[in-house]
C-alpha cells in the first residue's frame, strides 16, 4: 500500500511540474522540446552599445567600461528613484519609526563592506538595496546579457532560473537591453520565463511591483513564477525545480564570504546545475573581484594567467566546463585605483536621480557612480 501511494505522490509531482513548465511555454528537453531561434547579432547595434558604454577591450579577458545607454537608463533611474520615493512615504504615513527602520537595513547592507554577509531580513531592506545597489547591478547584468546577444547566444524563447535573485535584477538588465535594441531592428517575438529563487519574500514583491509599473508598459512579455525559498533547502527545490528545463542558469553576486556556507552553497549549486539545466543550457556567474580571488589567497595583479588559473578553479568546483569569461572593470585595471572617487567624478556616469535618496540615507557626501569590478562567467555542464 506504502508503495502505491508513493508511486502516487510521484505521479502528482510529475504533473505539478510537467503544468509549470506547460505555463512557461515550453516542455523539458526529454520531452521532445525544440530548440529555439537566437537572436541574431546586429552588427549596428552592437557598435552603438560598445560606443554608448565605451567599451575597450584593455587585453583578452579585461573590458573597460566607462559610458552607458542615457536614453534607456537616465529613464529607468528616474522612475526607480520616484518608485522609492513613494514607497517610503507611504510608509511614513503608516508607521512613526520609519527612520529606525531605514537605519536598521542601512546597517545590515553595510556588513558588505566588513567582508560580512547582510541578512536582507529587515523590513526596509528591499528599499536600502534599490537605492544602493540595485542600479549598479542592473548595469551589470545588462552587459554580461549584452556580451551573451554578441556571441549569438540569446534564444528568443528563453527560461531563466535566478539562484538568489533579489528584486529580479537579472530580469531587469536583459530587459533593458532588449529596450535598447528597439531603434536597431524588428524585435522577433520574445518570451522571457524568468523563475525567481529568493529567500526574502519581499525582495520579490518589490522587485514585481515596479516591474509592473515601468517594464510592462514597455510592451515586454515576460512571466515571471517566484519561489519564495532559502538556496538551502534542498528538499524543496527537487520538488519544485523542473528538470532538465533552463536555457540559463544564473548566479549573480549570490556568493558567501563565510567558507562552510560557501562550500555548502556551492554543492547545492552543482545539484540544481544537474538537475535543472537543459542539455544544451548555459550557467552565467557574475562575482565581484575580490570575492572570486580571496577565498584562493589571490591578490589583485595584472597577471591574465593567474587571472585564468582561478576562473578555471571556480568554475570547476561548481562543476562546470568554462566558455569564457570577461573581466569587467571601470577602471581597465586589475589593480585598485589610487583615487578612485576623483576617477569616478571624472569619467564615470553619476546616478543623478538616486544620489539624494543614497546621501540622505546613507549619509555619505558624494553621489554613487555606475561602476564596474565584476567577471561575468558562461560555463556548461
Amino acid at each position: 500500500m506504502q508503495k502505491k501511494n508513493d508511486r502516487i505522490k510521484e505521479a502528482d509531482r510529475h504533473l505539478e511540474e510537467l503544468e509549470m513548465q506547460l505555463s512557461f511555454g515550453q516542455l523539458d528537453d526529454s520531452l521532445g522540446r525544440i530548440d529555439e531561434l537566437t537572436l541574431f547579432p546586429h552588427p549596428k547595434f552592437i557598435e552603438y552599445i560598445s560606443k554608448s558604454f565605451k567599451l575597450i577591450d584593455c587585453d583578452e579577458s579585461m573590458i573597460q567600461c566607462t559610458g552607458i545607454d542615457d536614453k534607456v537608463f537616465t529613464d529607468f533611474e528616474k522612475h526607480l528613484a520616484g518608485f522609492i520615493k513613494n514607497e517610503i512615504n507611504n510608509l511614513s504615513r503608516q508607521k512613526t519609526n520609519v527612520d529606525s527602520l531605514l537605519q536598521e537595513a542601512v546597517e545590515d547592507i553595510q556588513r558588505l563592506k566588513e567582508g560580512q554577509d547582510p541578512q536582507y531580513s529587515f523590513e526596509l531592506s528591499p528599499h536600502i538595496y534599490l537605492m544602493r545597489y540595485f542600479l549598479d547591478n542592473v548595469y551589470c547584468t545588462y552587459l554580461a546579457w549584452f556580451l551573451i546577444y554578441k556571441a549569438g547566444l540569446l534564444p528568443t524563447k528563453v527560461n531563466i532560473l535566478d539562484i538568489a535573485a533579489g528584486p529580479g535584477t537579472v530580469a531587469y538588465g536583459l530587459g533593458l537591453l532588449l529596450q535598447s535594441s528597439s531603434d536597431f531592428f524588428s524585435m522577433p517575438p520574445m518570451h522571457i520565463s524568468y523563475y525567481s529563487l529568493e529567500q526574502q519574500k519581499a525582495f520579490q514583491y518589490r522587485g514585481l511591483q515596479f516591474w509592473r509599473q515601468y517594464m510592462e508598459p514597455q510592451a515586454m512579455n515576460a512571466y515571471f513564477r517566484f519561489d519564495t525559498s532559502s538556496i538551502f533547502d534542498r528538499a524543496n527545490q527537487s520538488k519544485t525545480l523542473p528538470k532538465k528545463f533552463f536555457d540559463f542558469i544564473v548566479i549573480c553576486h549570490c556568493f558567501f564570504n563565510d567558507e562552510e556556507i560557501r562550500e555548502k552553497s556551492f554543492q547545492i549549486y552543482k545539484d540544481v546545475f544537474t538537475n535543472s539545466l537543459s542539455d544544451s543550457g548555459y550557467v552565467l556567474l557574475i562575482i565581484q573581484d575580490k570575492k572570486l580571488l580571496m577565498p584562493y589567497n589571490v591578490r589583485r595583479v595584472e597577471d591574465c594567467q593567474q587571472e585564468l588559473s582561478v576562473v578555471q578553479k571556480f568554475v570547476n568546483e561548481l562543476g562546470l566546463n568554462l566558455i569564457w569569461y570577461k573581466y569587467l572593470s571601470s577602471i581597465g585595471s586589475r589593480t585598485s585605483h589610487p583615487n578612485f572617487g576623483k576617477f569616478a567624478r571624472e569619467n564615470l556616469p553619476v546616478q543623478k536621480f538616486i544620489s539624494p535618496l543614497f546621501r540622505q540615507h546613507f549619509k555619505l557626501p558624494y553621489d554613487p557612480h555606475y561602476g564596474l569590478d565584476d567577471y561575468v562567467i558562461l560555463a556548461k555542464k
